[in-house]
C-alpha cells in the first residue's frame, strides 16, 4: 500500500498542479481568442473590400484628391469631437497594455476605420496595419466588460487583439502572433501569452481568407544566389541601410508630427493644411505613386528597375501625411520603401534584384517598429524558406542599426527595471 501511495503521489502532484491547470487555460483562451481572432479577422475583411473600393475609385476619379483637404477637416473634427479618448491609436494600445486602467473604447474602431478609408480615397499616403491592429485591439478589449478578468489577463487579451488584427491584415499567422508578442515590450517576449495570440492570430486569418475568401497581394523572391561568405557579406551594407531607412522614416513622421502640433494649435485644422501640401504635390508631380498603399510599385520593385529616388519620396508622403493627423498605417509604407531601396541597391550590390526587394521589404519594417523575429517570419511566410537566411540576416541588421528610433513613441525597450518602473508609475520610460 505504502510503495502504491509513492507511485500515485506523483502523478496526483503532476495532474492538479500542471496538467489541470494548464488544461484550464487551454480551454478559457481557446475560447477567448477564437471569439475574437472571428471577429477582428472579419473586420480586416471588411476593411479590405473597402480599401480596394476606394483605391481603385480613386485611381479611376484623379480629381478627387482635390477635396483632400475637406476629408481632412473631417477626419480632425471627428477625432477632436467624438475621439479624444482614442486618439493616440497604436500608442494608445501599449500605453494601456503597459498600464491598464480603463477598457479601450469600442469607438477606436469605427473612428479608425472611417478616418483610414477617407484617407485613401481622397489620397493621402498611408497604410493599414494601424487600422487593423486598432480594430483588433479595441475588439478583444470589450470582453473586459463581460467576463472577471485579472490585470494579466487583459494584458493578454491585448496581445490577442494585435496578433488577430495584424495576421489577417497580411495574411502572415506567424508573424502577426510574434508580431504582437515582440512590438509591445522590445526584447522581451511574454510567454504566457504565445498560445492565446497564436490561436487568435490563426482564426483570424482564417476567417479574412478563406470564410470571407479576401485574399491578399502575392510577392515572389524569383532569384535566391548560392549561401556564401560573399553573399552574406555583401548583405551586411544593405541591411545597415535599411535600418537607417527604417530610422529616417520614424524620425520623419515625429518631425512633421511636432511641426504641425508647433504650429498649428487647433487640431482639426491640421490634415486640412497637410491635405492641401500633399494635394499641391501630387499635382505638381503629375502622378498618384506615392499616395495611398502603393502595391502596385511594391510588385514592380521585385521584377523591373525603378527609380533611385521611390523609397525617399514615399517616406516623405507618408510622414506628411500622418504627421498632419490623417489615419492608417505605416507597414504597407514601409514595405514601399524597403523594396523599393532594395530594388535601388540591386544596382550597385551584386545581389539579385527580387532578392534585395524582398529582404528591404521586411527590413526596413523591422528597423521601424523594433521586430527582428517577426519580420523574419514575415519573410518567410510571404517568400518562402529558401532566402530564409538573407532574411533573417537583413532583419537583424536593420534592427541594430535603427537604433530604437520605432514609429510607435509610446514603444518601451523591456528591461525588468523598465518593467516594473512602469507599473508602478503607469507612465511611458524606455524611449531612445
Amino acid at each position: 500500500m505504502l510503495e502504491r501511495k509513492k507511485v500515485l503521489s506523483p502523478i496526483r502532484s503532476f495532474v492538479f498542479t500542471e496538467f489541470l491547470p494548464n488544461f484550464r487555460f487551454l480551454l478559457k483562451w481557446l475560447l477567448i481568442a477564437s471569439v475574437v481572432g472571428f471577429v477582428a479577422g472579419s473586420a480586416s475583411a471588411f476593411f479590405l473590400v473597402s480599401l480596394e473600393w476606394v483605391t481603385n475609385y480613386r485611381e479611376a476619379h484623379v480629381w478627387i484628391i482635390a477635396f483632400l483637404p475637406i476629408s481632412g477637416l473631417l477626419i480632425g473634427w471627428s477625432y477632436y469631437r467624438f475621439g479624444a479618448s482614442v486618439s493616440k491609436g497604436n500608442n494608445q494600445l501599449l500605453e494601456e497594455f503597459y498600464q491598464p486602467t480603463q477598457t479601450i473604447p469600442l469607438r477606436m474602431a469605427p473612428l479608425v476605420l472611417f478616418g483610414t478609408l477617407a484617407t485613401h480615397l481622397f489620397g493621402g499616403s498611408a497604410g493599414r496595419e494601424g487600422t487593423a491592429v486598432q480594430m483588433g485591439g479595441a475588439i478583444a478589449d470589450q470582453l473586459n466588460k463581460w467576463f472577471t478578468l485579472t490585470k494579466e489577463d487583459r494584458k493578454i487579451l491585448i496581445t490577442i487583439g494585435v496578433a488577430a488584427g495584424f495576421s489577417s491584415v497580411f495574411g502572415t499567422p506567424l508573424a502577426g502572433a510574434v508580431f504582437a508578442l515582440e512590438w509591445l515590450i522590445v526584447g522581451r517576449i511574454r510567454y504566457e501569452a504565445i498560445l492565446p495570440a497564436f490561436i487568435g492570430a490563426y482564426v483570424a486569418d482564417y476567417a479574412c481568407a478563406e470564410f470571407w475568401q479576401v485574399h491578399h497581394t502575392q510577392y515572389a523572391i524569383t532569384e535566391v544566389p548560392a549561401i556564401s561568405m560573399v553573399n552574406f557579406l555583401w548583405l551586411i551594407p544593405a541591411g545597415i541601410l535599411f535600418g537607417l531607412a527604417g530610422r529616417l522614416f520614424a524620425k520623419a513622421c515625429h518631425l512633421w508630427g511636432d511641426v504641425f502640433q508647433k504650429y498649428i494649435s487647433y487640431p482639426p485644422l491640421r490634415p486640412v493644411v497637410g491635405g492641401v501640401l500633399v494635394a499641391l504635390i501630387v499635382w505638381a508631380s503629375g502622378t498618384t505613386k506615392y499616395i495611398g498603399l502603393g502595391v502596385p510599385t511594391i510588385v514592380d520593385a521585385f521584377e523591373q528597375t525603378l527609380p533611385w529616388y521611390d523609397s525617399l519620396a514615399k517616406i516623405f508622403m507618408t510622414s506628411l501625411t500622418l504627421g498632419a493627423g490623417f489615419k492608417g498605417g505605416e507597414v504597407t509604407p514601409l514595405f514601399f520603401t524597403g523594396a523599393t531601396l532594395g530594388n535601388a541597391l540591386s544596382m550597385i550590390i551584386p545581389l539579385p534584384m527580387s532578392l534585395l526587394a524582398g529582404v528591404g521589404f521586411v527590413a526596413v519594417f523591422s528597423g521601424a517598429t523594433n521586430t527582428p523575429l517577426a519580420c523574419t517570419l514575415m519573410g518567410l511566410e510571404l517568400f518562402g524558406t529558401e532566402a530564409g537566411i538573407f532574411i533573417g540576416l537583413g532583419c537583424v541588421l536593420a534592427y541594430l542599426f535603427s537604433g530604437h528610433a520605432g514609429i510607435y513613441n509610446s514603444q518601451m525597450i523591456g528591461s525588468p527595471k523598465n518593467l516594473k518602473q512602469a507599473e508602478r508609475k503607469g507612465r511611458r520610460i524606455g524611449e531612445s
